[in-house]
Order: C-alpha cells, then structure tokens, then sequence
C-alpha cells in the first residue's frame, strides 16, 4: 500500500505538469492566430500607417491579454507588398510569435524558461474604398 501510494504520486507529478504545459502551449497557439488575424485587420482599416502600427501593436497585446500571457513574452512583425502600406490592393501580413513560459516556474531576472516558441501569421488586402 505504501509504495502503491509512493509510485502513483511520484508518477502523477510529472504526468499533471506535462498536461499542464500542453494546455499552455495550446492556449499560446490560439491566442497568436488571433493577435496575429486582429493586428491585421486593425492595421488595413486604420486611416494612416502611423497610427495603423500602433492600433496594431495594442490589438496584439489585448489578444495576449485574453489568453493570460503579457506583453513582454510576444513580437509582431508587420510587412506590406508592394512597400506602401496605404496603397489599395496592398497585402499587409502581420506575424506574431509567443514565448510560451513554463507554468509554475517563476522567472528569474535576465533568464527566461520558456516550453516553446509559436507563431502565426495573418494577411489582410488594404481596400480599394477607403
């Protein structure tokens, strides 16, 4: 009785954090398609690219906020073809990447424990009407 009890906490430990972890991995998947789906579409109908990178950037940590990761674990990077962003007809991609950390492991200064890295990217068409 006493090493069936020994061996199954020893055993679950392990099993439940790996659960754990794939649960964060699979939330930091959904909550990059979405930041990524929103920045672009932020980015397309926002007047003037000024303002259109930073509607963008704050679409991308509201979608991360959701999901409980923070803005300081996520890049966006946003490309346009051809170069001018404004132009109607132009394709505004926008790729976001998340470093998922490790659950119920507490970051230390300058280290950063992180399950892996997930990214996604999203394209939008900038309006022929604006």
């Amino acid at each position: 009785m006493v090493e069936f009890v020994f061996l199954a906490v020893l055993l679950m430990i392990p099993v439940v954090y790996l659960v754990i972890t794939v649960g964060q991995l699979q939330a930091g998947a959904y909550a990059v398609t979405g930041a990524a789906d929103q920045a672009a579409k932020v980015y397309v109908a926002a007047p003037e690219p000024a303002a259109a990178r930073t509607a963008a950037e704050e679409a991308v940590v509201l979608a991360m906020a959701d999901y409980g990761f923070g803005q300081n674990d996520v890049r966006l990077d946003l490309q346009c073809d051809p170069a001018d962003c404004a132009g109607p007809g132009s394709l505004v991609t926008a790729t976001v990447s998340l470093a998922v950390p490790l659950p119920l492991v507490p970051s230390l200064p300058g280290v950063q424990l992180t399950a892996a890295t997930v990214e996604a990217a999203a394209s939008q068409l900038v309006g022929r009407f604006r």
